[in-house]
Order: C-alpha cells, then sequence, then structure tokens
C-alpha cells in the first residue's frame, strides 16, 4: 500500500517534470516570431516597393513557427493529463 503511493507520487513528479521540459519549446517559438518581425521591419525599411511580397513572407514563417510552439504545448498537455 505504502509502496504504491509512492509510486503515484513519483509518477505525478515526473509527468509535471515533463511537462515542463516540453514547453522550452515555446521559448524557441517566441524568439522565432521577434526574429521574423524584427527581419520584417529591417526588409520594408529598405525596400518599401516589395512591401506585399515581404508581409506574405512573413505571415508563412509567423505560422511554421507557431505551429512548432504549439505542437510543444500540445506535448506538454498531453504528457500532463495522459
Amino acid at each position: 500500500m505504502v509502496y504504491s503511493l509512492f509510486m503515484d507520487s513519483r509518477v505525478e513528479a515526473f509527468k509535471l517534470m515533463g511537462a515542463g521540459l516540453a514547453t522550452i519549446g515555446l521559448v524557441g517559438a517566441g524568439a522565432g516570431a521577434g526574429v521574423i518581425f524584427g527581419s520584417l521591419l529591417l526588409a520594408f525599411s529598405r525596400n518599401p516597393a516589395k512591401g506585399d511580397a515581404l508581409v506574405r513572407y512573413a505571415m508563412l514563417g509567423f505560422a511554421l513557427t507557431e505551429a512548432t510552439g504549439l505542437l510543444a504545448l500540445m506535448m506538454a498537455f498531453l504528457i500532463l493529463l495522459g
């Protein structure tokens, strides 16, 4: 009885640690979004005539970056609730 309670608490502790480690991917998504939009501002200031194309490329890059972040968040929730 005591052993099973101890094992359950260890499993919960490892679940919490795993979910916390899985959210590290969100840091990369935040940094990636900052780099993308910072680069968009620099590119737009150098060549304003290409603004529409630059915004399209930036939105594509932002969507792919955020998809990676959402996958990391989904994995954290799967670890936590699974």
